[in-house]
């Protein structure tokens, strides 16, 4: 196996103890939820940037639901920071939590909890977008988007999705080549690309 992705394997495994050491998954469960994994971590392509990503719907949008789940994890420690972000009056239909957590080597990790109304316009749909990522992942691909991510300055803010379609559906394999992808292909809002 390639360095690179041994290097990926060892942060997704960091990852995973976060996600197990929080305990975000029955804290969201406790008030009815149903939590998904999604982004870079569910489909196998998370890199070098701490960064976890959960979808969780429940059939009524409650805020002070969302917030008594957020009062759970808040009370942990190694939480750090929550921002919160109201878009329940939006074609979203959710509630955006942004928490910064200590993990265990006093590493800071960036937990995205999106709260959904079930049925809206989003439900699901980012699930499918990993499923369909999964499905046409070879180790080519893989790699090259790995290497991608791993080429990244710290400093710059690229969303997974722009990696993954450049590179699977443009055939973009080197940085300059996304450098100049990107450039071409501004990202305004929600990308709604799935392959």
């Amino acid at each position: 196996m390639a360095d690179i992705e041994k290097q990926a394997e060892k942060i997704q495994a960091k990852a995973r103890k976060v996600i197990e050491e929080s305990g975000v998954v029955d804290i969201w469960k406790s008030i009815g939820a149903e939590i998904n994994l999604v982004g870079s971590l569910e489909t196998g392509l998370l890199m070098n940037k701490r960064d976890i990503d959960f979808h969780i719907y429940t059939s009524e949008l409650k805020i002070a639901e969302s917030f008594r789940a957020m009062a759970i994890f808040a009370d942990n420690p190694a939480v750090r920071r929550i921002e919160f972000r109201n878009l329940t009056d939006t074609d979203e239909h959710c509630i955006e939590w942004h928490v910064w957590y200590r993990d265990s080597e006093d590493m800071e990790w960036k937990i995205d909890m999106i709260h959904i109304l079930k049925g809206s316009t989003y439900d699901g749909f980012f699930e499918d977008v990993a499923k369909r990522i999964m499905a046409v992942l070879t180790p080519e691909i893989k790699r090259a988007i790995l290497e991608l991510k791993n080429k990244t300055p710290e400093s710059e803010n690229i969303m997974g999705i722009e990696y993954y379609q450049a590179v699977i559906r443009d055939g973009v394999r080197s940085w300059d080549e996304f450098s100049t992808w990107r450039s071409s292909h501004p990202v305004a809002g929600i990308v709604e690309w799935r392959p």
